[in-house]
């Protein structure tokens, strides 16, 4: 809204990675009155900065404050998508992370293609995932592995590479029959594979947020995993419009449903 009604905007707390965003961090129209680098850069700076954010968006007492003064928290605007498609060009630019990280992910891809014609970016997340809702959402490696062989079925006359982005770590050499990339330990790894993952051809992964900003932000057909022995077609993939809706007019929140 503030980018197509041209008006300024207070952020009150932000997240830690916002030092990563500088064209966000920077925007002319946004005012971030607790952006304070020199006590950030404390040896304990942002954990206090955290503890504090923390205790004061889990209080009632505050939410009443913040609601009475006109704020509102991030998570609860979400179904606000008036603005989406008018401003989309400009929101691929103001979350465009630091250059270093855009030339890694770039340089990545460059690789990649040298041998493919089809990058599939593949989310496996592990950790979390696997008491997370009961499991409902954790596949294993094997799991992955059986998918990414049917999805290479499909395209069956064209080279296919897969980019693997996971938070735990295991060689990519376990997908046999696959060819697979994905970085190693790297600084602000999470985002380095998130835009990666931005710059496929298509995105396969369980339901999350992490793989539904990759494929609205880079608009990159994608996949929720709803069960481990799916079957897919080209048409399993369609792009994330917003936070809630498929191109091909599918819910995102069909896939939180359980079993």
């Amino acid at each position: 809204m503030c980018i197509a009604e041209r008006k300024k905007m207070v952020i009150i707390f932000y997240d830690w990675t916002i030092e990563v965003f500088p064209h966000l961090l920077h925007a002319p129209f946004i005012y971030y009155p607790l952006w304070q680098p020199w006590f950030l850069r404390l040896p304990k700076g942002w954990g206090w900065y955290k503890h504090l954010t923390w205790k004061v968006t889990h209080n009632k007492t505050w939410d009443k404050i913040f609601k009475f003064l006109g704020f509102k928290k991030g998570w609860y605007t979400m179904d606000d998508t008036r603005y989406l498609v008018q401003t989309k060009k400009e929101l691929q630019q103001i979350f465009r992370p630091r250059e270093e990280i855009m030339n890694k992910a770039s340089a990545m891809m460059t690789e990649i293609r040298k041998n493919a014609d089809l990058v599939v970016g593949v989310h496996i997340r592990h950790g979390d995932y696997k008491t997370f809702y009961d499991g409902r959402y954790y596949y294993t490696l094997e799991e992955f592995h059986q998918m990414m062989l049917r999805i290479q079925a499909v395209y069956h006359d064209r080279r296919i590479a897969f980019f693997i982005s996971s938070n735990e770590a295991f060689d990519v050499k376990i997908f046999e029959g696959c060819q697979c990339y994905r970085f190693g330990k790297e600084p602000s790894g999470d985002i380095l594979d998130l835009y990666t993952l931005s710059l496929c051809d298509r995105m396969l992964g369980p339901w999350s947020t992490y793989s539904r900003w990759a494929s609205f932000i880079g608009e990159v057909p994608l996949c929720f995993i709803e069960h481990k022995d799916q079957q897919f077609t080209d048409d399993s993939f369609s792009i994330v419009t917003d936070f809630y809706h498929f191109a091909n007019g599918k819910s995102t929140e069909d896939f939180w449903k359980p079993i």
